[in-house]
């Protein structure tokens, strides 16, 4: 339990950092897919939060459940509501030819995180078998979604600022958006992150 809880709060403080970072950025180049990400991150906040709160809860089964579903549910629409912005923004930048300015700072960020989700999700996976928790594999799967993210937004980002193709960053949102779409429709059926532990 408690390496669970600092798994959450680590969570919770590098998505923090990741949408500071990442929607700065992206707002400074113009890129929806870094500002998309950055959206992401502070939904993937929210949805640690819930987790980390059941872990301190656990005795309280029925506040516990409705809370947990109450959340699902407004972490499932944000995800809606973001990739209806991600798929508009991208599709937009298409049509107008509008080329997002290079991003080492959004480079590097996703480069960060595809180092650091692997290794997150690995210990999480690792607390889920001790716990014998579908919650906390859930919420490991989570983890493993923001990597295919992180790895998306990098390849935009450095075939925009390497070889000048302009049109990556808004593919790599539309690509970016039916992925997170599903989790939001997931969320909302109560079939993400701390949707395991009430089945």
């Amino acid at each position: 339990m408690r390496r669970g809880r600092r798994l959450e709060y680590f969570t919770i403080a590098w998505n923090s950092l990741e949408a500071v970072i990442a929607i700065a950025a992206g707002a400074a180049a113009g890129s929806v897919a870094l500002v998309g990400f950055g959206l992401d991150s502070v939904i993937e906040v929210t949805s640690a939060g819930a987790l980390l709160w059941r872990l301190n809860h656990e005795w309280d089964s029925v506040r516990r459940e409705r809370v947990e579903r109450l959340s699902l549910g407004v972490v499932g629409v944000c995800f809606l509501a973001l990739a209806g912005y991600v798929a508009y923004e991208s599709a937009e930048l298409l049509v107008e030819r509008r080329a997002p300015s290079p991003s080492l700072v959004g480079i590097l960020l996703a480069a960060a995180s595809v180092i650091v989700m692997p290794l997150l999700a690995r210990a999480k996976r690792r607390v889920a078998r001790s716990l014998n928790s579908g919650a906390m594999r859930a919420d490991a799967k989570q983890t493993e979604f923001c990597m295919y993210l992180s790895a998306i937004l990098l390849g935009g980002l450095l075939l925009n600022a390497l070889l000048g193709w302009w049109w990556a960053d808004p593919v790599a949102g539309l690509i970016m958006t039916p992925i997170i779409a599903r989790e939001g429709v997931e969320a909302v059926r109560g079939k993400t992150c701390a949707c395991e532990a009430c089945h």
